[in-house]
């Protein structure tokens, strides 16, 4: 390989710059380091192309629809374009709705309240909550967690079969999880959905902001995600797809903008014409700079190429799996086998310790931001781990000695803006940290392992 070549192929593997590269952040054994975010499942950095793109805006910010005024006209305009730009970005069908939520799980909780009389929800109970609660109205069937892809679409067609053809049916599956990053094969569990009349919503919560998603290529129904994990700040997120059962629903929230016309009867009460279009379902003025932000993330993801951002994070992936292999206990928990396909997000186990107390430490003593627990995930968890609904013990204190069961799990996520030092500094932390111990005395403090003073 050439000297230019190699240059080319480092630049297209450059990380996306994003706010907080450069934050440093003290250690409690003295001195600072760069923060190293490897929390993304919960929240990305925000783009720094998105926070140039709000930036400029925010001086032109106006209400929403209806305004005479020129920022409130250039504000509706760049509300509605991103509702453009966001459904090319999903592939959207041209009959298809995007509606503007709060985050994958308002979406969902409005798509819960827009099925239509009668309508079972079949759900894996490996789910996010997100995906997994809000059908609490509908009659739920919940299936077991799966060993393979192809047990799965097994397991969801069996279940399909023994159901009122004639009735409808929403099945909710998830595109990666959230706990271990696998992919789910949602392209086959779309087509048997519909072999037996059945609709389907995806939770693209951690899938888009790794992998293209498109609701035409899967042949879902619906897509639901968040802008927060899409490198897009301000609480903003996507319900898109199907409009039948949207535009028949009540409205999600009433009020202004969801009503087209509102009148005075003669016995006292209102009489309300809703509007059929998305804003059905945004009453209220709606939250414009997330949106944008959103838009904004979903031309920068496109320009970047998911080619390349793809490429880059199974290179990222591969230091992180053969960085914890080397740690012999360190259990990386898997549904499909440690060979399934998946995005930036894997949690594991470390023999001898407490997970709240292991993630403490990564944070104190390294400066590494992970997560720990049963990440809103819980009967998954419980599930891969083997463990019953426990209390999590004192910080410090062992959580499960070799050979026992553990109660939670500690979990590293990351994504385009992941530069190689931090995952590099992570395997060397979990290494260290297991051969030595910790450096500092830990206590519990409301629940959470903190350093003692």
């Amino acid at each position: 390989m050439s000297v230019s070549t190699a240059a080319a192929d480092r630049s297209l593997l450059a990380p996306l710059p994003v706010l907080g590269r450069d934050v440093t952040v003290p250690l409690v054994t003295g001195g600072e380091v760069t923060y190293a975010a490897l929390d993304y499942a919960a929240s990305a950095p925000a783009l720094q192309r998105v926070w140039d793109d709000v930036a400029a805006y925010a001086p032109y910010y106006g209400s929403v629809h209806r305004g005479a005024g020129y920022l409130s006209q250039l504000s509706t305009d760049l509300f509605e374009n991103a509702r453009r730009t966001v459904a090319e970005f999903l592939g959207c069908r041209p009959s298809d709705q995007v509606v503007f939520t709060r985050s994958t799980t308002d979406s969902l909780n409005l798509l819960a309240g827009a099925l239509p009389a009668g309508c079972r929800v079949f759900v894996f109970e490996t789910e996010h909550h997100a995906s997994l609660l809000p059908w609490r109205n509908a009659h739920v069937t919940y299936l077991d967690a799966p060993g393979s892809p192809a047990q799965a679409v097994e397991t969801l067609e069996r279940a399909l079969a023994d159901r009122d053809p004639h009735g409808p049916a929403l099945v909710c599956v998830t595109g990666a999880s959230n706990v271990t990053g696998e992919l789910w094969p949602v392209r086959e569990l779309a087509a048997a959905a519909h072999a037996h009349g059945a609709r389907v919503v995806l939770d693209a919560a951690q899938l888009a902001p790794h992998h293209p998603v498109s609701v035409t290529d899967l042949d879902v129904d619906w897509i639901a995600f968040s802008g927060h994990k899409l490198y897009a700040p301000f609480g903003a997120g996507v319900l898109a797809g199907r409009a039948d059962w949207l535009r028949e629903a009540e409205p999600y929230l009433a009020g202004g903008g969801a009503s087209r016309r509102v009148a005075r009867r003669a016995d006292g009460g209102v009489d309300v014409e809703w509007h059929d279009t998305a804003a059905r379902h945004e009453a209220g003025s709606p939250n414009v700079i997330g949106a944008y932000a959103i838009a904004s993330a979903c031309k920068a993801l496109t320009e970047a190429g998911f080619d390349t951002l793809v490429a880059r994070e199974q290179h990222l992936i591969g230091k992180v799996r053969q960085g914890l292999a080397a740690v012999p206990e360190v259990k990386v928990l898997s549904l499909f086998g440690d060979e399934a396909p998946r995005v930036g997000v894997l949690s594991f186990v470390v023999a001898g310790w407490n997970s709240s107390h292991f993630a403490a430490a990564l944070s104190a003593e390294y400066g590494i931001g992970v997560r720990d627990g049963l990440f809103c995930a819980h009967p998954l968890v419980r599930t891969l781990l083997g463990s019953d609904p426990q209390t999590q013990g004192e910080c410090g204190a062992p959580e499960a000695a070799p050979g026992e069961k553990s109660l939670n799990a500690v979990r590293v996520s990351f994504g385009a803006g992941t530069p190689d030092e931090h995952v590099e500094r992570f395997v060397r932390a979990v290494r260290e940290l297991v051969r030595d111990g910790a450096k500092w005395d830990y206590r519990t403090e409301d629940g959470r392992c903190v350093p003692a003073v």
